[in-house]
């Protein structure tokens, strides 16, 4: 069944349906707007939007896929604040000819994502289009604290990361040559593994800045040391080149470094915090921030891709 025979009201029931509710939802889809509990007082908010043939390929991934990539990157910006994510507020637009299923495939991996973190859709719009496109609002909570933002980095604090790097880069390589497999860089890059949790608890103990990693380390943590009027650098040997990533880029070609320094969507996040502190669980350290300006590895410029630009 189509979109079009299935009609916009009816599409919509047969997606709330196979939604969830979160524990900060006081009331979902069904009305002209939701309603979302905010003990801080204060919201945090991010919007993302995921074009069909420019962030995501239906050949390549299945709706439940592009519902759980499109539902991360919105909510590892909320983590990356500091805050626990609340709920999300989608809008699809459709071709008329698209299958009603993918949209309802889309909507579970939407929630499954969303349950994750305890969150869930709560609303959201539809359209006809002739391009298949994504928009995604994030709400987030801060419970109490202030938000970990891009210009509080400085001279002296480490760079530390949580999460994997160049895993959905290599898995993007890996299916834009044709090949399935490795499986696990592959499926890296249909469903990213966010380390949700690493955002509130380094806030919690002190970061000084923090950032989403999605579209390039390299690229990301520019954004900091410009916020911040800092240099970064960072240390080339803490960059282990997993077997799998490593045996993939020698058939491929690739240099693997570019996929770890230079590739997006694994949504690792990226912090500083002052040189005393000691890292909390889960983080490693990866450099340091200097007086200067912009990021270099091992006291040299990167002359790898920094990272994906929308308009490139």
């Amino acid at each position: 069944m189509s979109v079009t025979r299935a009609g916009e009201f009816g599409l919509i029931a047969r997606v709330t349906a196979r939604l969830g509710t979160g524990q900060a939802t006081l009331l979902g889809p069904g009305d002209d707007a939701a309603v979302v509990h905010a003990p801080d007082a204060r919201v945090v908010a991010s919007t993302d939007v995921l074009v069909d043939g420019r962030h995501f390929r239906r050949d390549w991934a299945s709706a439940v896929d592009v519902g759980h990539r499109a539902a991360a990157a919105n909510l590892a910006d909320i983590a990356a604040m500091g805050a626990v994510p609340t709920a999300l507020l989608v809008a699809l637009c459709m071709p008329p000819d698209l299958e009603a299923q993918w949209a309802e495939e889309l909507a579970d991996g939407l929630g499954a994502e969303a349950a994750k973190v305890g969150a869930s859709v709560v609303g959201g719009d539809m359209s006809s289009s002739p391009t298949l496109t994504i928009a995604v609002t994030a709400l987030g909570d801060l419970g109490g604290r202030d938000p970990v933002v891009r210009s509080g980095a400085r001279a002296g604090d480490i760079v530390a990361l949580a999460g994997r790097l160049g895993y959905a880069a290599a898995g993007y390589t890996v299916l834009s040559r044709g090949f399935r497999t490795p499986k696990v860089l592959v499926e890296a890059y249909r469903r990213p593994e966010v380390p949700y949790g690493a955002g509130p608890q380094a806030a919690r103990l002190g970061a000084t800045a923090m950032i989403d990693i999605s579209d390039g380390l390299i690229a990301d943590l520019g954004h900091v040391a410009a916020a911040s009027r800092v240099g970064i650098d960072l240390l080339g040997s803490a960059f282990e080149i997993p077997a799998q990533m490593r045996d993939a880029a020698h058939a491929l070609g690739v240099d693997p470094q570019t996929w770890v320094l230079g590739g997006g969507d694994d949504h690792a996040i990226a912090a500083t915090f002052p040189e005393d502190l000691p890292l909390p669980s889960g983080w490693r350290r990866v450099g340091h921030v200097v007086h200067g300006a912009g990021v270099t590895v091992d006291g040299r410029a990167y002359k790898g891709p920094a990272g994906w630009d929308h308009f490139r």
